[in-house]
């Protein structure tokens, strides 16, 4: 087994660079419809429903992308995977920026969905071949907070160009930052250790390639046993219930501030930030934890998280609805207890349990199964916000049942990891 040293060292110092800074840049062109959902509605007349289905164009996309990934990825590399997800996507965000109506609208956010399905598995991919299983709780603990500095940071900026420049320039923006991170992942993302003339970083997983052999065309069998399939399969369930309720938040928060609290288009996308803010605290905590007071597994921490998820909804829906701070302290609270499993089940822990050679492809299912949960999350949210007039407490009671669903799930994950039936 390869131990990691000065020459590794600083290409493992590139590879958190690059990955981090990479999915950070996705989010600035994920996060603009969300933020500009009620303006870009008004002035193009579409009430809920039908930025419901834009919404929903953008996840049946972006699943496609996690799924199809796992293939691709395989076959292209992390690193090529990675800049043409970008790419792709800077321009599809360029195209809902110029346009004018729904169809336009829709096709570019479905495409872009597909791009920005690349990131994640070509991130967790690249990060499994350089870093061993002992430090990867710690290390992509850190690393995780890419998504939610990258969710505040591209949620304030598209709140800041809303109220500035107007909605269109929330997209426009977008665009430019995340060509100019293109520019800097392009330089700094090696691939895998062999590709720089090193020694891979096995960890114990055996691998079949001969020494030397690059991981880029790795098209060998993974090796999964039925209890790695059970295990990757319950993690995407568990993923899906997370998604659904992370995305619920995202989507539409600042819908609900400027709607039912009358707060500023502006203002509702600075106070949605309140939720990935404390993400950002729960993700560091839970990936130091799992390395230093777990040991390495990530089970346990996670359940106990969920659990605390599960509670926070049902505050959410005694007195969320009752003012906008209650609102606001909630969403932090659901924030904190959410992001801790949700990037261990789908980071490291993809990693752990479909080994370093199986990496890109778990990330690529459980995220694909997780991605699925937003669609529904999407249509069913702006069903209800009609048909029950605008009312919250019924959407607050749908959270709360995912997440009571989410923390069953975990239970039996749990439980099989118990019996070491689970790598996790």
């Amino acid at each position: 087994m390869a131990e990691p040293s000065s020459p590794y060292r600083r290409w493992q110092i590139q590879i958190f660079a690059a990955t981090w800074l990479g999915y950070v840049g996705y989010y600035f062109c994920r996060k603009a419809f969300y933020v500009v959902k009620k303006p870009l509605g008004d002035e193009l007349g579409l009430d809920s429903v039908a930025l419901a289905h834009i919404g929903s164009a953008y996840l049946i996309g972006y699943a496609v992308g996690q799924f199809s990934s796992a293939y691709f990825g395989r076959r292209l590399g992390p690193r090529l995977l990675l800049l043409a997800g970008m790419a792709i996507s800077l321009l599809c965000n360029l195209g809902c920026g110029i346009g004018n109506g729904f169809w336009t609208v829709l096709v570019f956010m479905a495409i872009n969905g597909m791009a920005q399905g690349t990131g994640w598995p070509g991130c967790i991919g690249s990060l499994g071949h350089w870093f061993r299983r002992t430090e990867r709780g710690a290390v992509l603990g850190v690393w995780a907070t890419c998504y939610q500095v990258g969710s505040v940071v591209a949620t304030a900026c598209a709140a800041f160009l809303l109220g500035h420049c107007g909605w269109r320039w929330s997209f426009f923006g977008a665009t430019l930052v995340l060509l100019g991170i293109w520019a800097a992942v392009a330089l700094l993302h090696p691939d895998t250790p062999e590709s720089v003339g090193l020694a891979p970083i096995a960890d114990g997983d055996p691998d079949p390639r001969p020494a030397g052999a690059s991981a880029v065309a790795g098209r060998q069998r993974l090796g999964w046993s039925r209890d790695v399939v059970v295990a990757v399969l319950l993690m995407g369930g568990v993923y899906f219930c997370i998604k659904f309720l992370r995305y619920a938040l995202w989507s539409w928060t600042p819908f609900f501030l400027g709607q039912n609290f009358g707060a500023a288009v502006d203002d509702a996308g600075y106070l949605s930030v309140i939720f990935d803010l404390c993400g950002f605290v729960g993700v560091l905590l839970a990936g130091y934890l799992s390395d230093k007071a777990c040991g390495g597994r990530r089970a346990l921490l996670s359940l106990l998280m969920l659990c605390g998820m599960a509670a926070s909804f049902w505050l959410l829906h005694g007195v969320g609805g009752r003012s906008i701070l209650a609102f606001a302290a909630c969403s932090g609270l659901i924030g904190f207890m959410l992001y801790g499993p949700d990037s261990l089940l789908s980071g490291v822990g993809a990693i752990d349990v479909g080994t370093v050679r199986g990496a890109l492809v778990a990330a690529g299912i459980i995220n694909g199964m997780g991605s699925i949960g937003p669609i529904f999350e999407e249509q069913i949210v702006g069903w209800m916000y009609r048909r029950f007039e605008q009312r919250l407490e019924p959407i607050f009671y749908l959270l709360l049942a995912v997440a009571v669903t989410g923390v069953a799930l975990m239970a039996v994950l749990y439980l099989r990891s118990r019996r070491g039936k689970a790598n996790l």
